[in-house]
């Protein structure tokens, strides 16, 4: 497995997109992206805050957190990345995107970009995604994608926060098949 921190950041280049690092002067463009532990940031200054510590926690190896930039404009439309269980060969994948740019497939081709990184070159055995019932179009879309509701308590797959006891009643597991 080749986890994070790595000597550069990694870019990747999709069709119309690029994922890659975000930088200080993107921060007026994730403020509508911004969140830590599923806590949206309420200005400028805790976006930052929340940076820093999505920062940390890639420096430490926890994670790996991509800016989804329009290929021509470098503007960022959102964000995604892997957030838990990366030692243990699995990345919960998460995503915002800004409301602008939604309907457009653009997360799909982000969260396509981010699993074939994952598996590719992190060496991810697993891919999973946590999200509410009433994220209709997140369901639809790691549904599309390949992602399978868990439903078994059994399923053998132990990560972090992956196990269905621990999930908030609201929230659903997909492991990608």
């Amino acid at each position: 497995m080749h986890l994070p921190p790595y000597d550069v950041f990694p870019t990747i280049l999709a069709d119309r997109i690029i994922l890659r690092e975000i930088v200080l002067s993107d921060l007026d463009h994730i403020l509508e992206v911004s969140f830590y532990d599923g806590k949206p940031a309420a200005d400028t200054a805790e976006a930052l805050v929340m940076l820093q510590r999505i920062e940390r926690d890639y420096h430490n190896g926890d994670t790996i957190h991509w800016g989804i930039a329009d290929k021509n404009s470098n503007i960022i439309m959102g964000t995604c990345g892997y957030y838990r269980g990366l030692r243990d060969g699995a990345g919960e994948l998460g995503c915002v995107l800004r409301t602008a740019f939604r309907g457009q497939g653009i997360m799909k081709e982000a969260i396509q970009a981010a699993i074939d990184f994952g598996q590719q070159q992190m060496g991810l055995q697993h891919v999973f995604a946590i999200t509410t019932r009433q994220n209709l179009k997140a369901l639809a879309l790691v549904e599309r994608l390949g992602f399978v509701r868990v439903r078994d308590e059994n399923a053998g797959f132990l990560i972090n926060r992956a196990s269905l006891s621990d999930l908030d009643k609201d929230e659903l597991l997909y492991i990608l098949k």
